[in-house]
């Protein structure tokens, strides 16, 4: 899942002075406040953080529809580094100066979160993980060119705003290798193999021009708010810009990564291979999974998941007449039945499984989304490393519904079995549900409506996936073996991560294991595997998150017994926003005692009434 532009990741999470001046009490005079002035310091306080982090990350922002800084890219100077890893800092002591003692359970938990928050942001610099800003997956290069689609076009000003970033892309790649160069000099580097991958990219969104760039997509559908003659003005202007200014910093960029960048990448794909890379893997694997196992517990956590999972569809592939699991993948692979007959299909499919899932809803949960989720392709110039599916997250307000881009190229090599647990996972109940629904939450400062803990957020996503059989789905077989299959990836993931990365594996034993152990279409294989070297620890999360949520589910239902409500569970899960594992669980159990002693309801407030 994609949420937000991944150009963001280069900005810190930091705060400057830019909205309420209020500064927290120092320890000693804390005790003389009173509760209500403290939370009101906090919240002040939490304000000022939100309104630096919309500035100094325009990106986001536009994503979330506040448009002050339409017109801007982040700064990804190494100076701006510099001058967010103090800001940040300054940010920690005020909110570290505030004492929480009477605070709401809530409010302490905001200071706690953004205490965290900034702790984490101050570690990953430190770590000097923004010295590498071009990968295949998240790269400068491939976010901006995906950017467009979060853009809105609606009248004059907008796109106008669009043409001022389009003149700014120079200035921006320039500051990119500024820091990539800083990264050469440091050793930190992705693997050489991957950085030739960028330059491929690099080259297929540079050598389209005019209106066959992607950057003149929004010159295809101008609306009616944008006068003829302010139509005909952008229209020259914007691809004037695009062949004047950013082909030609693609290209600079281009040249930069073939001659002086890739030739320097590293030669290993695990992370470990970088100066203080088993730090950086053991310090990616926390914050993705926001727990403290160590990669060998989740290494035999995987191969355990991998036999439970494969146990499971070779009874399907025996009650469907074969004699193991082998044979059965091998006659899956060879029957075109399974494979998709044409691009239109795979997003009708995605399409079809949505609408059966959306009435289903309201019988598991009292929280619903407001917001509308539509199917898309994925972008012809990133469709060889896109993985099958991705949420995009929609703004608040409903103003740009979420959006599931699909991954339709090479599209008779692509297994349609596994299209019903992708479009749960994807749509609904997965991300978008849950997102749109943090999105809204009243009483939640923005920061935690945004929430991005990764182990929460595709934990949840790959719940939603057996949620799907839960509510009576997967009739067919062969579409519940693809909803195991999907798991069994994520199963294979803990597995391959952490042997890339903690064991040393190459990357022919990754794809000898996700050969031996999975479904994927060859496709997908590529660039799963890819995608792991790429993100350490990324792909942890999944698991991770979806196995906690079925033993809090599990716990609440042998404690509450005939008490226990799916939609009051799911809602208590929901209503916080994403959270860290070790809250999340923290959280349920408070709940599960409030309901036990009646000071909690035991279902949701409309299913009550």
């Amino acid at each position: 899942m994609k949420t937000l532009p991944l150009l963001i990741a280069m900005s810190l999470l930091g705060s400057m002075t830019l909205a309420a001046s209020v500064q927290a009490a120092p320890a000693t005079q804390a005790s003389s406040m009173s509760v209500a002035s403290r939370v009101a310091a906090l919240n002040a306080l939490l304000a000022e953080q939100w309104q630096h982090q919309l500035e100094s990350s325009p990106e986001f922002a536009t994503t979330l529809g506040d448009l002050r800084y339409n017109s801007l890219w982040s700064n990804a100077s190494l100076a701006h580094v510099a001058s967010e890893r103090t800001i940040t800092e300054n940010f920690l002591k005020r909110f570290e100066a505030i004492d929480t003692t009477g605070f709401s359970d809530s409010d302490a938990l905001n200071q706690q979160l953004m205490v965290r928050q900034l702790k984490d942001g101050l570690r990953s610099t430190d770590l000097k993980l923004y010295e590498m800003p071009l990968d295949q997956m998240s790269g400068a290069h491939i976010a901006l060119a995906g950017f467009v689609s979060s853009i809105p076009f609606d009248n004059t000003k907008e796109y106008d705003d669009y043409l001022a970033r389009l003149k700014a892309v120079p200035k921006l790649f320039d500051q990119v290798t500024e820091v990539a160069k800083q990264g050469l000099r440091d050793k930190m580097m992705p693997p050489k193999y991957v950085l030739e991958k960028v330059v491929v990219q690099i080259d297929n969104i540079e050598k389209s021009a005019g209106m066959e760039s992607v950057f003149a997509e929004p010159l295809k559908h101008f609306p009616a708010s944008v006068s003829a003659a302010d139509q005909k003005r952008l229209h020259d202007a914007i691809l004037a810009a695009i062949d004047d200014n950013v082909r030609p910093a693609y290209k600079k960029l281009g040249e930069f990564v073939a001659k002086d960048y890739a030739p320097h990448g590293r030669a290993e794909p695990g992370i470990w291979n970088l100066p203080n890379g088993d730090a950086i893997y053991r310090f990616d694997v926390e914050q993705m999974t926001t727990t403290k196992e160590t990669p060998e517990q989740i290494h035999a956590l995987g191969l355990a998941e991998v036999k439970r999972i494969e146990g499971l569809m070779t009874g399907i592939a025996k009650s469907q007449g074969f004699a193991d699991l082998a044979s059965f993948r091998a006659s899956l692979k060879a029957n075109p039945k399974t494979h998709a007959t044409s691009r239109e299909d795979i997003l009708n499919r995605y399409r079809g499984y949505l609408a059966q899932m959306q009435p289903q809803l309201p019988k598991f949960f009292g929280l619903l989304p407001k917001t509308k989720v539509v199917v898309v392709p994925v972008e012809a110039f990133r469709e060889k490393e896109a993985a099958a599916a991705e949420y995009h997250q929609g703004t608040p307000d409903g103003s740009r519904p979420g959006q599931i881009f699909v991954n339709t190229g090479d599209f008779a090599n692509r297994s349609v079995l596994t299209i019903e647990s992708t479009a749960y996972h994807e749509g609904i109940p997965g991300h978008h549900l849950q997102i749109s629904i943090a999105q809204t939450l009243p009483a939640l400062p923005p920061f935690r409506q945004q929430g991005g803990y990764t182990a929460y957020i595709e934990g949840w996503a790959l719940y939603s996936e057996q949620l799907g059989k839960d509510i009576g789905f997967y009739q067919d077989p062969l579409s519940d073996y693809g909803r195991l299959s999907d798991e069994l990836l994520r199963a294979d993931r803990l597995v391959l991560d952490t042997g890339v990365h903690d064991k040393h594996w190459t990357r022919q034993q990754m794809v000898d294991f996700f050969h031996a152990h999975s479904s994927e279409d060859e496709p997908d294989v590529q660039a799963e595997t890819d995608r792991y070297i790429t993100w350490p620890g990324q792909a942890l999360a999944y698991k991770t998150g979806e196995l906690k949520i079925l033993e809090l589910r599990e716990r609440a239902k042998k404690e509450l017994g005939s008490q226990f409500d799916i939609r009051a569970f799911h809602d208590e899960i929901l209503n916080g926003g994403a959270l860290p594992l070790d809250v999340l669980e923290t959280r349920v159990n408070a709940w599960i005692a409030a309901v036990k002693s009646g000071k909690a309801p035991a279902h949701p407030a409309a299913a009550a009434s």
